[in-house]
């Protein structure tokens, strides 16, 4: 089981998830590019590069606009072979109109397809993109354990992040291949709609499956 996380981002998304992993067992380190971003985390923090060097699993926390800045500054080699949870959003610089964001991807190459073509030995997983950050660890719905839509080209990476899903409480729904991120990126918009219009924030999305 790896048992090293390297949480590169120092937003509500990096703190959020670096604590859940601190809370279950992991041996984590923040990654940042200000250091006094940082002030408030007790455990272990350092560079992107330097995060990225110390884990067996890499979480990607910043914006979707600075990710494959922050893949690089990570280097190539801190990364290679190594499971990346991608959290990030192609969300454009710009205003949501009536509810709804803008993207800077288009629906024929997702944010995560890139990453995953300029970090080719990277094990890229895409997951934790379709909910706030206050859901994000072992959340509580009356209806049960939310449902986290992932996808990646690494069977044995999605194993890993499907094991870290549970723990988290969530159920875990494999939609494929990196190509699968075209569709799950915009559940992000989805996801945001009420929170834009009515101020509300604190739902998931639930798979339902006949028996």
């Amino acid at each position: 089981m790896a048992t090293k996380v390297g949480v590169i981002g120092s937003g509500s998304v990096g703190k959020t998830l670096a604590a859940g992993f601190a809370k279950h067992g992991y041996d984590v380190m923040m990654g940042s590019r200000e250091a006094g971003k940082l002030a408030d985390w007790k455990g272990k923090k350092g560079s992107f590069a330097e995060s990225a060097a110390f884990a067996d699993v890499v979480v990607f926390a910043v914006k979707g606009a600075s990710a494959e800045a922050a893949a690089a500054l990570c280097g190539d080699g801190n990364l290679r072979g190594k499971t990346v949870i991608d959290t990030t959003n192609p969300i454009a610089e710009a205003p949501p109109e009536k509810g709804v964001l803008k993207f800077f991807t288009t629906f024929d190459e997702s944010l995560m397809e890139r990453l995953q073509k300029h970090f080719p030995a990277a094990r890229f997983v895409k997951a934790f993109n379709s909910v706030g950050s206050a859901s994000m660890v072992n959340p509580e719905f009356k209806a049960g354990a939310p449902t986290m839509f992932i996808c990646g080209n690494d069977g044995g990476a999605k194993a890993q992040v499907r094991e870290i899903l549970t723990k988290f409480g969530w159920e875990t729904e494999d939609m494929g291949g990196a190509e699968a991120a075209r569709a799950i990126e915009p559940l992000c918009m989805l996801w945001c709609i009420p929170g834009f219009l009515r101020n509300d924030w604190t739902h998931a999305f639930k798979l339902l499956k006949k028996t």
